[in-house]
């Protein structure tokens, strides 16, 4: 993915980046099934590229990024670190406390923060209602 990101974000106005890739993955793979031993385990863990830091980085005037943060703790905070951390000009907050949103349900509710900061709440709603405000809200900028 990290490679398809990069050939692809130059020639892109909009860049959403709506897939998580793991920020970890083995250091080294099992060429085979590991059969039970009857022990314990350790596997090693190195750091996956970071694809929106690197977007992020090569990002020229006028192109737009948008990012997306999964946060169980000081929300808001963590969105605004990673939205300014990763240069997106909008970042999607999910929570995993709201009742009704995340992964097990056909709803969602987010926060959407711009680049001053301020954050605008959505009520939850459908998974394709939350969709159309992201895109709302990226519009909304195209038009300054």
């Amino acid at each position: 993915m990290y490679e398809a990101a990069l050939t692809n974000f130059p020639t892109a106005d909009i860049a959403i980046l709506a897939a998580a890739v793991s920020d970890y993955r083995p250091k080294e793979a099992a060429t085979q099934k590991m059969k039970r031993k009857g022990e314990s385990l350790t596997i090693e863990l190195i750091e996956n590229p970071d694809i929106a830091a690197t977007l992020g980085k090569q990002k020229y005037n006028g192109q737009l990024l948008i990012g997306f943060a999964l946060e169980t703790n000081d929300e808001e905070e963590n969105a605004k670190n990673k939205l300014t951390k990763k240069n997106f000009d909008l970042i999607v907050l999910n929570s995993l406390n709201d009742p009704g949103a995340g992964f097990d349900h056909n709803t969602n509710k987010i926060s959407i923060i711009g680049k001053d900061n301020k954050l605008k709440k959505f009520e939850l709603k459908s998974k394709n209602a939350v969709a159309e405000d992201i895109l709302t809200e990226i519009a909304l900028i195209m038009e300054k």
